[in-house]
C-alpha cells in the first residue's frame, strides 16, 4: 500500500517528503516543479523506499524520476551494512548495469560528414539488436560465458576486442571484483549465452554524435573532447541475463523476508540484509551481470571501431563507461563518521568528485566523467562530479520517460518519425518501425531541463553538449 506524500520545497531544485511512519528517513527530490508535474506515483515510491531497514540519510530522487519496479527510476538509497541494512533488487532494476559508454573520434564533423552514410550503413549491419538472440561474439560454450561473468571488459580486451585504455577509462577497471557466477541460474546463463555484444531493444541505442558546445575546455580536454568532434555513445545493459537474475533473486528474497522480520509497503521492494545469505547471493550474481554488461558495451565498441576505421578512416578512443543501474558497497560519511554502505542507484549515475581515489589518474583532478544520453533528436551531455555532491555522489541518468511505450506509439508512426528526424539531418537505422515509434522524443522529459536541475541542485557540473548525427535503434 502506497504511503501518502506531502512535498515541501526547501530550496530551488530541492524538495522534501517529511517522514511519517513507517518511513525511517525523509524523501529528498532534486527537481524543478515542471519536472515533477506528473510524478505522483514515483514520489509515492520515494516514500516507500524510505521504509527500508538500515536506510541512512534520505530516500533520494533525481530530476528524471519516474515510476519503476519497487524503486522509482531515478532513485538512490544507501543502507548501513553494519546496522542490518538491506539490499533490494528493485533498487537496481531488471537491466542490471545498464549504462553508457562514450567514444571520441580523431575527426571533427566537417571531415567526417562525407563518410556518415557509409558509417551508418556499416553500423546497421554490424550492431546486433532487438529483443531476441544475436551478438557480436558467438561464444563457443559456457566456459567463455563464465569468464565474461568474472572478467567483464577485461576478458573481452584480453581476447582482442579492445585496448588497454578501455579498462583504464571504465568504471571498476572494466570488471567488478566480487562477482559470484555460482549464483547465476541456468536459465539466466541460457539467456545470456547468445546475446553478448548486442544492443537489445526499447530505449537502448548506438548514436553517432558531434560535440556542439563545450562549457569547460580544460575538463573537456582532459576527458578527450573538443568542439566539433565526432563521438559514439552506446546505451545498453546486461540483456536477458540481467533480467533473469533480478527475477530469480526477487523471488528468493520475497520468500525470505519474514525470516528476518522485514515488512515493506510494496512487495516489489523485496529485500534481505546485505550480510544475509540471500543478500550476498544477490550481490554476487548482480556483479556477474554487471561484468556481462561491461563486456557487452566493450564488444559493441569494438564493432563500431571496425566500421569507423573501414568507412571513415578514423579511430575511436574511450572517454568513459559508467553504469546507472547498480548497487555497490561504498564508504561514505554519514552523521560525522565513515560508514560502509550499500548504495543503490537505479536510473542514477555515480558522480565522484575531483580527487576521488577510485577515478583514473588522468582525470582524477577534474572529477568523474558522467554521461547523460538524450533521446533521438535531442542533445546528450557530458558532466563531471563535484565536491560535496549529495545523494552519495549521484546524479541523473537521462531524460526520464513521461509516456508509456504504447501511448508513445499512438502519437506517431515509425516511418513518420524517421522522416522527421532525417529532415533535421539525423540518419536513422531502426530494427523495427514500432520500436522506433515507442522511443519518440516526445515520450521523454526535456533532457536539458533535467541536466539544468541536476547542476542547480549541486549534484554535478556540465562539461559538454553533444547532438546526434545518426542513430542505430533496437
Amino acid at each position: 500500500m502506497a504511503l501518502a506524500v506531502d512535498l515541501v520545497e526547501d530550496s530551488p531544485y530541492r524538495f522534501r517528503i517529511p517522514p511519517r511512519a513507517p518511513m525511517r528517513v525523509p524523501g529528498v527530490v532534486f527537481a524543478s516543479r515542471d519536472l515533477l508535474a506528473d510524478a505522483e506515483q514515483s514520489l509515492e515510491q520515494v516514500a516507500n523506499v524510505a521504509t527500508l531497514p538500515g536506510i541512512v540519510g534520505a530516500s533520494y530522487a533525481m530530476p528524471d524520476v519516474h515510476w519503476g519496479y519497487g524503486f522509482p527510476i531515478g532513485g538512490v538509497a544507501a543502507t548501513d551494512v553494519a546496522q542490518g541494512g538491506v539490499v533490494s533488487p528493485g533498487g537496481v532494476g531488471f537491466d542490471i548495469s545498464c549504462g553508457v559508454r562514450l567514444l571520441a573520434a580523431d575527426a571533427d564533423g566537417r571531415q567526417f560528414q562525407p563518410a556518415l552514410p557509409a558509417v551508418m550503413d556499416g553500423l546497421d549491419r554490424a550492431v546486433p539488436r532487438g529483443a531476441g538472440p544475436g551478438g557480436v561474439w558467438r561464444l563457443t560454450g559456457p566456459g567463455q560465458l563464465e569468464r565474461i561473468l568474472y572478467g567483464g571488459s577485461r576478458y573481452a580486451v584480453e581476447e582482442g576486442h579492445g585496448e588497454e585504455r578501455d579498462l583504464i577509462r571504465c568504471e571498476d577497471g572494466g570488471a567488478v571484483g566480487d562477482a559470484d557466477a555460482a549464483q547465476v541460474s541456468a536459465r539466466a546463463r541460457e539467456r545470456g549465452l547468445a546475446q553478448v555484444g548486442s544492443l537489445g531493444s526499447a530505449n537502448h541505442f548506438l548514436e553517432v554524435q558531434q560535440v556542439a558546445e563545450v562549457y569547460d575546455e580544460t575538463v573537456a580536454a582532459a576527458f578527450g573532447l573538443f568542439l566539433g568532434q565526432v563521438c559514439v555513445m552506446i546505451h545498453c545493459g546486461s540483456r536477458g541475463l540481467g533480467h533473469q537474475i533480478c527475477t530469480d533473486h526477487v523471488r528468493a528474497m520475497d520468500r525470505a523476508m519474514a525470516r528476518y522480520g522485514i515488512t515493506v509497503p510494496d512487495r516489489q521492494l523485496a529485500c534481505t540484509p546485505v550480510d544475509s545469505p540471500q543478500g550476498r547471493d544477490y550481490l554476487g550474481a548482480m556483479a556477474a551481470a554487471a561484468n556481462y554488461g561491461r563486456a557487452n558495451r566493450q564488444l559493441l565498441s569494438h564493432a563500431a571501431r571496425g566500421v569507423f576505421r573501414r568507412a571513415a578512416g578514423t579511430r575511436l578512443s574511450l572517454v568513459y563507461d559508467v553504469s546507472h543501474n547498480l548497487a555497490k558497497i561504498e564508504t561514505h560519511e554519514v552523521g560525522g563518521r565513515r560508514r560502509r554502505l550499500c548504495v543503490h542507484r537505479k536510473g542514477a549515475t555515480r558522480a565522484f568528485p575531483p580527487g576521488h581515489p577510485e577515478l583514473p589518474a588522468d582525470v582524477r583532478e577534474f572529477g568523474q566523467p558522467v554521461l547523460i544520453p538524450g533521446t533521438m533528436g535531442t542533445a546528450s551531455y557530458v558532466l563531471t562530479g563535484v565536491p560535496g555532491g549529495d545523494a552519495f555522489f549521484s546524479t541523473c541518468h537521462g531524460a526520464g520517460r513521461v509516456l508509456s511505450r504504447h501511448r508513445a506509439a499512438r502519437t506517431v508512426t515509425g516511418r513518420e518519425l524517421r522522416a522527421r528526424l532525417e529532415a533535421s539531418g539525423i540518419a536513422v537505422r531502426p530494427k523495427s518501425w514500432r520500436g522506433l515509434a515507442e522511443e519518440t522524443p516526445e515520450a521523454y522529459k526535456d533532457v536539458s531541463a533535467v541536466v539544468a536541475a541536476s547542476e542547480g541542485a549541486g549534484l554535478c557540473r556540465t562539461v559538454a553538449r553533444l547532438v546526434p548525427l545518426g542513430v542505430v535503434k533496437g
